[in-house]
């Protein structure tokens, strides 16, 4: 593979070359030159008005369906939908069947996604079966490949189990995540609790079922002098409780979900159980206590949340539909339209490449002569329509169907390969 890019913005706060047009030559899976006026000497060129070029996205905690979910999602789904999203890494979550909760399951996700332009890092289980009685052996899986641990979608309801997660891979300097919703709480709930959730006769999931689980997993890492990171917050209070923590020095970080930062629950009043989501969409004051957790960098990682599920789960009254949406594929696209005039490119790649790789470990990506070639392109200011009929992931449970967006996914480079939409 040798390909020469033309005239592309760098934004890479890193390289000498940050926010500077350049023309970036690649061979194989190098950086071979960066300059102007490159020749191409046979290369492939890749050249468009208003291109940007960033180290590779990372988005942690994609639900990926394989194994034993294909149906939902497969590993060639879901790693083109990641790289038509600007994507070259995901974390994989282990709600699947079987769990990843040991070291055969570990490696054959490794196995299965070797030879993939999108790296796929396994998240370990917390507990077998994600079930939150017995402690996995993380340290197996972290030697064969395991970035980070967590019962993904089953948030970890016990405190004891959630302190000795944190004691145990203190050992070696891992990290647990954990999705902030107490099930007791939450209960039965459908939407955020409050006036469209009253307005609507539907039982609501209080901020309170995710704050109060923010402030035990905040305590607990304090206590363990571990690390957490809190996966999906969606409560303004719940950047106010992490925001206190950073200050003492406690090592917690979090992200938020894409369409948390963009819509409330005001969206839910029309019973679009494609809007059904977890963390669900709060009200406005949240939304804006998110952007300012994002602006304070508070907020370390924007997330897409992908939840792939079958129309089945989705085509059905509003409190029998499954939680969950697709979003790899449109997550640049609706904050960069949304958000766009507030947190520049600069900004919005710290969220989606700089920040994941230091908090779980990553080898930084740096664009520089002799480098990897590990790359987005993307173009902030190019219009478009998100199709579903033309996605690339198996399930179609996306609320974004026809919406026009602000900023197109020119294509990815990872591993010596390349995909260009």
């Amino acid at each position: 593979m040798r390909i020469l890019i033309r005239k592309a913005i760098i934004i890479d706060p890193r390289s000498d070359h940050h926010q500077q047009e350049r023309d970036v030559l690649v061979g194989g899976n190098h950086v071979m030159r960066i300059g102007t006026d490159l020749p191409a000497d046979g290369a492939d060129i890749i050249e468009s008005e208003g291109l940007h070029l960033s180290p590779g996205w990372i988005d942690l905690g994609v639900q990926i369906g394989d194994p034993g979910f294909e149906h939902r999602e497969d590993i060639e789904t879901v790693s083109l939908a990641a790289a038509a999203g600007g994507f070259t890494g995901i974390g994989a979550y282990p709600n699947t069947e079987p769990v990843i909760h040991a070291k055969p399951e570990v490696n054959y996700l490794i196995k299965q996604s070797r030879l993939q332009l999108v790296d796929i890092w396994p998240i370990g289980a917390v507990t077998r079966h994600c079930a939150g009685k017995d402690i996995t052996e993380m340290i197996d899986m972290q030697r064969v490949g395991a970035i980070a641990f967590s019962d993904g979608a089953a948030a970890i309801q016990n405190n004891g189990m959630m302190m000795r997660a944190l004691q145990y891979v203190k050992a070696f300097d891992g990290v647990v995540i954990n999705q902030p919703h107490d099930a007791s709480i939450a209960a039965d709930g459908q939407i955020h609790e409050g006036k469209v959730s009253t307005s609507l006769g539907m039982k609501g999931i209080p901020n309170m079922a995710e704050e109060m689980m923010v402030q035990r997993d905040i305590y607990l890492a304090e206590y363990t002098d571990s690390k957490v990171f809190i996966s999906g917050i969606s409560s303004a209070r719940s950047v106010d409780l992490i925001r206190q923590a950073k200050r003492k020095g406690v090592a917690v970080s979090c992200s938020v979900p894409v369409l948390n930062l963009v819509y409330t629950d005001d969206d839910l009043s029309t019973f679009n159980s494609q809007f059904k989501v977890l963390p669900p969409l709060r009200d406005a004051e949240d939304r804006e206590g998110l952007l300012a957790g994002l602006l304070d960098g508070t907020i370390d990682a924007i997330t897409s949340n992908h939840v792939p599920l079958e129309q089945e789960q989705k085509k059905l009254e509003f409190a029998y539909a499954g939680f969950g949406a697709i979003g790899l594929e449109t997550a640049y696209a609706l904050v960069n339209t949304h958000l766009g005039k507030t947190l520049d490119q600069t900004a919005l790649v710290d969220k989606l490449a700089i920040q994941p790789r230091q908090l779980f470990g990553l080898v930084p990506a740096r664009i520089a002569e002799g480098g990897k070639a590990e790359f987005t392109l993307f173009q902030p200011n190019r219009n478009w329509t998100f199709q579903l009929k033309e996605r690339y992931s198996k399930s179609a449970n996306s609320p974004l169907d026809g919406l026009s967006l602000n900023g197109w996914i020119v294509g990815v480079i990872n591993n010596g390969q390349s995909f260009f939409r």
